[in-house]
């Protein structure tokens, strides 16, 4: 039977004495795409922190590959196989693309950034002498997802990744990710509030409100009005 390359086992979360995520459970396989549904405040940031590390956990357990690591900094999380894209891209404005992509480097033996990047993400090597913040916002997105990929993940955590973004680059991104997937049978999990994007990369669809998951579908089982009706306010 194969091992999910992600397991979160009943995590809560807290700021302080507010408790913000509560009891959060979920597995994802090998090859599997899963979208975080939610609107704004409803934990989906809080998630992809306390599975990084950025936030310790209260409770709960995170594992990849069957490795526990919830009590692991976050850089001893990305040298496990899990990597992160933040929610606004979180780029080095003032280093090249392709300085931006070697800072994902920084532990490897060999510095050279793989073909397949800059295969999967042509104008990054159109752009790899020009300045990270001089690239528009789908660029940077581009960028920020390509500099996680050369860390070679087993889970790759997306936070908003279409924010900000016009929907032909959108597209780009979706067909982007599913060849990753392919390619690395790879974990992706995605946070979203646009569901057109969901439903072109995920298998799985949950919905996030107040800190809990209070939804699970398939894709081809997708209520479309109904998850919608969780995200509009």
């Amino acid at each position: 039977m194969t091992q999910a390359n992600l397991q979160v086992q009943d995590v809560y979360t807290a700021y302080g004495q507010s408790e913000a995520l509560h009891g959060i459970s979920f597995d994802a396989m090998p090859n599997e795409t899963v979208a975080i549904m939610g609107r704004n405040g409803m934990g989906k940031t809080t998630l992809f922190k306390s599975l990084m590390g950025v936030l310790p956990l209260k409770s709960g357990k995170v594992m990849v590959a069957g490795q526990d690591i919830s009590k692991d900094e976050s850089f001893k999380r990305v040298a496990k196989g899990i990597a992160y894209v933040p929610q606004g891209r979180m780029i080095f404005p003032t280093l090249t693309v392709e300085e931006n992509i070697q800072t994902g480097l920084e532990n490897a033996k060999d510095k050279v950034i793989p073909e397949e990047i800059y295969a999967l993400f042509p104008v990054l090597f159109d752009m790899r002498r020009r300045k990270g913040g001089n690239l528009s916002g789908g660029q940077q997105q581009q960028l920020a997802i390509a500099r996680a990929l050369v860390t070679n993940p087993r889970v790759l955590l997306l936070d908003e990744p279409t924010e900000g973004i016009q929907p032909s680059i959108i597209k780009d991104i979706a067909k982007a990710l599913n060849e990753i997937r392919e390619m690395r049978k790879l974990t992706i999990i995605v946070s979203e509030q646009v569901l057109s994007f969901a439903m072109d990369v995920a298998d799985r669809l949950f919905v996030i409100e107040g800190g809990k998951l209070v939804h699970e579908t398939a894709r081809a089982d997708t209520d479309q009005a109904h998850i919608k009706s969780y995200l509009s306010v």
